[in-house]
């Protein structure tokens, strides 16, 4: 895939409140990927993504009880999935009970993304999950597997 040379950056974002679902969060997501041509190529890579903003929307609204403002950033390397909420309380992965109905968000995004990471703001906090396309070499890996 040809890089534009002309592209050095673009991001969207979104206010969610608290009686807005996560589907509202997909779909808004799952439309503005389409815009990257590798999203569109590599739609494993589509749905780690979408599942990330899933658990982090629900994170904010269950457990920060508060709205989430979703930002995604693409910068040529790297799509950055920021999700805001007003809670100072940083997230902690946690070992999740086996009987238990929650508490594998951040195990699941772990899993799904290249990176992530947490961190306070003035007014509340940011976690962001990080997604690397797939090289032309992965690409075919998967491809021919």
């Amino acid at each position: 895939m040809a890089k534009d040379s002309s592209l050095k950056a673009v991001g969207w974002a979104r206010s969610l409140p608290l009686n807005s679902g996560v589907k509202e969060a997909r779909d808004w997501t799952r439309e503005h990927l389409t815009t990257l041509a590798w999203a569109q190529q590599t739609p494993e890579v589509m749905d780690d993504v979408l599942l990330t903003v899933s658990e982090l929307v629900t994170n904010a609204h269950v457990h920060a009880r508060s709205a989430a403002q979703l930002i995604l950033t693409w910068d040529e390397e790297c799509l950055h999935v920021t999700v805001h909420d007003s809670s100072p309380r940083l997230p902690e992965q946690r070992d999740p009970d086996d009987g238990a109905l929650g508490g594998r968000g951040l195990m699941l995004i772990d899993a799904l993304s290249d990176e992530w990471h947490a961190y306070p703001c003035p007014r509340g906090k940011n976690v962001t999950a990080c997604f690397q396309p797939p090289t032309p070499a992965t690409t075919e890996a998967i491809g021919s597997g």
